[in-house]
């Protein structure tokens, strides 16, 4: 008799029916009939792993209200900055870089996973859960690097990969043994080898002495089992871990694929729907926590806030490329975006992910102008803005390395040409071509730099609270030229994006009669007086952006 699986059914089946259980009553349920599991898995195989249950410790924020409303940068640890001189990025050196992200006026830090893990580079191949990847430091370290952020009023989320394992985690070690496991249904088995499946061109399936077992990425991260409830409660009691430790919030990793239904119904199902939103909610009931989801196919449906809250604006960031190359149907796209998306989406133009994009800087060919264009578009629009290490600076993807290894190259503090004030030893992957004239040290003397166009725009949302929490009005696309209002309160912030090679010229109505646009930026831009009428028109030079407030009289 095939083994019953709780989570899945083959291909060739019927797929079953998914009860109105709540996923609380799950939770308590996985409390009591998971104890023998949590006390075996202390001592699986020959490494401890901890799945003691843990209960939410309140603790109050010291960070200022609306901070996750700020630009936040996406860290990769090993490739950030060297404390100790062993080649890899640790929690220690991004301590020493945190008055540069306050100086650069970034107000969270997304930490891409720093969990043990076996992959030993992007870290998605979870070993535990609840312990940080001894190359990057210890848990001490993880706490002083929170503190020392709070002080700079700077939030910290983290990477939870909460889909799947690493093949090498003990709970996985031990299901591997077989159902006489207490860990077997903890994962996604089958005692058949299913067919008919398809996940981006591959079998999720992965045959075994002990039965097949199923893994959306790959059989080296095979998936929870989320119809356990044991699983769950063991996931939510880790979240509690780090919230508990003062963690500010995280990244939920892959959120649709939760749960898989059969061979046809794999992706969005109503069941991961509603776990997303329980974590959410864990995650939120500690005073000003925020959580953003990775979820590809609809991410404006997680951001609903019965759901996620946010979620990456998938999608955009190409729009926004193509806008700042002169499209006109991007520039039309970009314009209309938030007239129907939620205000809360996270934005970006690039991640560690090349499904997303190269480099910015390979995706637009080193072009300055359109570089400035697109990072205008997404740090003056609506959401919650996420840079990725390095952008800031105009970083090049590294040639010839295979997957994500392009995307990863360590970053550049100074133009020395072997360690780059990266490291003191060897560092573990090679520069960006680039780095000679593209790291931090030769851009802070530069006023016309990259990194001082971030900054510029950066110190414009958070100083106009209309540009980071402001609604979106008015957009309109004349040409090549793009405008749009954000409001807050009494101060209303024009936004005027030129993304033509010539000089542009829109006319803007629906002003305050004889009112007043005085400029934000550049400041050497005129102010304009608005016509009795309410309109006014501007021009542009080529490939520029203005910010005015709008002032009545």
């Amino acid at each position: 008799m095939p083994h019953l699986n709780l989570g899945h059914v083959r291909a060739d089946s019927t797929p079953s029916r998914w009860k109105p259980i709540s996923y609380l009553t799950l939770a308590l349920a996985g409390l009591l009939t998971g104890a023998s599991a949590w006390a075996e898995a202390d001592t699986l195989g020959n490494k401890a792993i901890d799945t003691r249950p843990v209960l939410e410790q309140m603790q109050p924020s010291t960070l200022p209200a609306g901070w996750q409303k700020g630009a936040f940068m996406e860290v990769f640890v090993r490739a950030y900055k060297d404390s100790d001189g062993d080649g890899m990025g640790d929690l220690m050196g991004l301590i020493q870089q945190l008055d540069y992200l306050k100086d650069l006026g970034i107000k969270g830090i997304w930490l891409m996973p720093i969990t043990a893990n076996a992959d030993g580079d992007h870290g998605y191949a979870t070993t535990d859960f609840r312990a940080i990847d001894p190359r990057y430091g210890t848990l001490d370290d993880f706490d002083e690097l929170v503190r020392q952020a709070h002080a700079r009023g700077i939030g910290v989320i983290m990477d939870y990969v909460i889909n799947h394992s690493a093949r090498q985690h003990p709970l996985f070690v031990s299901a591997q043994k077989g159902p006489t496991s207490p860990f077997y249904d903890w994962y996604v088995w089958d005692k058949e080898a299913p067919t008919g499946w398809d996940i981006w061109g591959k079998n999720p399936w992965t045959v075994t002495p002990q039965g097949s077992y199923f893994g959306t990425f790959g059989p080296h991260m095979p998936d929870f089992n989320f119809k356990n409830p044991a699983v769950l409660a063991y996931h939510q009691s880790s979240l509690r871990f780090w919230l508990n430790r003062g963690l500010d919030g995280f990244r939920l990793d892959a959120v649709p694929h939760l749960v898989e239904n059969s061979a046809k119904d794999w992706n969005d199902q109503p069941e991961s729907r509603r776990l997303t939103a329980d974590l959410r909610a864990l995650i939120t009931n500690y005073p000003q926590r925020y959580v953003v989801c990775e979820a590809t196919a609809k991410p404006q449906d997680y951001a609903a806030p019965e759901v996620c809250g946010s979620a990456f604006a998938f999608g955009l960031e190409r729009q926004i490329v193509k806008a700042a190359q002169g499209e006109r149907t991007a520039i039309q796209a970009l314009a209309d975006y938030f007239t129907i998306a939620p205000p809360r989406m996270a934005t970006f133009v690039a991640n560690h992910d090349i499904f997303a994009g190269e480099r910015l800087w390979d995706q637009l060919r080193g072009n300055r102008a359109q570089y400035k264009l697109a990072a205008a578009s997404y740090l003056l629009q609506p959401g919650t803005p996420f840079i990725y290490y390095g952008e800031e600076i105009g970083m090049a993807g590294i040639k010839g390395l295979p997957g994500d290894g392009p995307l990863r190259a360590p970053m550049r503090w100074t133009a020395e040409r072997q360690r780059g004030g990266f490291t003191t030893g060897t560092p573990f992957r090679p520069a960006s071509p680039n780095a000679a004239g593209y790291n931090v040290a030769a851009q802070l003397a530069d006023p016309k730099s990259l990194l001082s166009f971030y900054k510029s725009m950066l110190r414009l949302r958070n100083t106009l609270p209309s540009l980071a929490s402001g609604s979106y009005d008015a957009p309109q696309v004349q040409g090549r030229v793009m405008a749009h209002r954000r409001t807050l309160g009494a101060e209303t912030t024009l936004v005027v994006i030129n993304y033509g090679t010539k000089p542009g010229r829109i006319t803007l109505r629906a002003l305050p009669s004889h009112g007043l646009l005085k400029p934000a930026y550049p400041m050497a831009a005129k102010t304009a007086t608005v016509n009795a009428h309410g309109s006014v028109s501007l021009v542009l030079p080529a490939q520029s952006v203005q910010v005015h407030t709008v002032q009545p009289r």
